[in-house]
């Protein structure tokens, strides 16, 4: 019963079948390895973009942070929502790999950013003077961290709005296999058809055991990214031991199906907990993360019987929250079973 972090499943037997081949011999390291040549060559075919950067780190904040470093000037700001990852869950690396770029937090609901607050906050930025920060880029973050997923009309219309403003774009896909599988639509619709400059193509939430890719649609960013890689401790010697992974990730469409199999048995587990009366689900269920809020008593019943996933107390939670509420998150990876999920249900129903 772990729904604590799609982090925390199992990487799938295929991509640890493809590290134990790629570790035969001798090969090329730094990324020159023919396995990287391959994974380069599927993703441009896979985001129908020929000319496309490609480069792979071990984690998803190096991807993100080195990204919009790669994109965004010491005294620019990133605008991003203010539940995004980079905000919340990084320690300040964007900052860090950026130099000292501001992040500027903007609001929406259910963790989306809201083109009316976008708008506003980067016309609070613009044509200022010396003494001010200045506009530098856009984060949009998809899947959310609240478990929504951006339509292509949304995430356009903040690209629309930022590109009329001069901003570049990056999309933080850690969970970008849910969103494209959500959205029902190809990988070039989500990117660059949609205006996104750069993307962190996760793979390491979706089965993998550490790789993310980086793809830049214009080639003329790499040459800074990969010094910016290297200068900050991400460019892996032996990196087949991250080719490998990214090739067997994207075989026979391994990566489409694992995020299918999460997607629908969050499904599954959601029908089901929307039927219990002391479950209270918080945001829209679109990919593979629930939210939501249980009666303190409940939450201890849970642990004590060995249920695992991602909570935070009433301490922690706004004012408006009852006391002896406990607000939840429930994931679902490739590796979620509908035995975890019926022994779930059933704690849930006899507590």
């Amino acid at each position: 019963m772990f729904f604590g972090s799609d982090n925390s499943s199992p990487a799938h037997p295929s991509i640890l079948d493809a590290l134990v081949d790629a570790n035969k011999g001798y090969t090329s390291g730094y990324g020159h390895e023919d396995a990287m040549h391959n994974v380069t060559k599927k993703i441009q075919d896979l985001f129908e973009a020929p000319n496309a950067s490609v480069y792979l780190v071990a984690t998803g904040t190096a991807a993100n942070s080195l990204a919009l470093a790669t994109i965004t000037k010491p005294w620019e700001t990133i605008f991003c929502h203010k539940h995004s990852h980079i905000e919340e869950d990084e320690c300040g690396a964007p900052e860090f790999y950026t130099n000292g770029a501001k992040l500027t937090l903007v609001d929406g609901q259910d963790a989306k950013i809201s083109p009316k607050s976008l708008y506003e906050a980067i016309n609070f930025y613009s044509n200022k003077e010396v003494h001010n920060i200045q506009n530098g880029s856009l984060s949009i973050t998809n899947v959310t961290e609240f478990g929504t997923v951006y339509s292509l009309k949304e995430i356009q219309e903040l690209t629309n709005i930022a590109k009329s403003n001069g901003l570049k774009t990056h999309l933080d896909g850690a969970r970008f296999s849910n969103a494209m599988v959500a959205l029902e639509c190809t990988p070039a619709q989500l990117t660059w058809k949609s205006d996104i400059d750069v993307v962190s193509f996760g793979g390491t939430k979706n089965g993998c055991l550490a790789v993310e890719a980086v793809i830049f649609f214009d080639p003329r960013m790499a040459w800074e990214f990969e010094l910016r890689r290297k200068r900050g401790g991400h460019l892996i010697s032996k990196h087949r031991t991250l080719s490998a992974q990214m090739e067997g990730y994207l075989k026979n469409d391994l990566w489409i199906k694992l995020a299918k199999q999460a997607n629908s048995e969050c499904q599954n587990l959601l029908a089901e907990l929307k039927k219990i009366p002391d479950v209270e689900i918080l945001h829209p269920t679109q990919a593979n993360l629930i939210f939501a809020l249980i009666p303190e008593k409940l939450h201890t019943t849970l642990s004590a019987k060995g249920a695992k996933y991602n909570f935070w107390t009433n301490q922690m939670l706004p004012n408006d929250v009852p006391k002896d509420k406990i607000k939840i998150r429930l994931a679902c990876s490739w590796s979620t079973t509908k035995s975890e999920i019926d022994h779930l249900l059933e704690l849930l129903s006899n507590c």
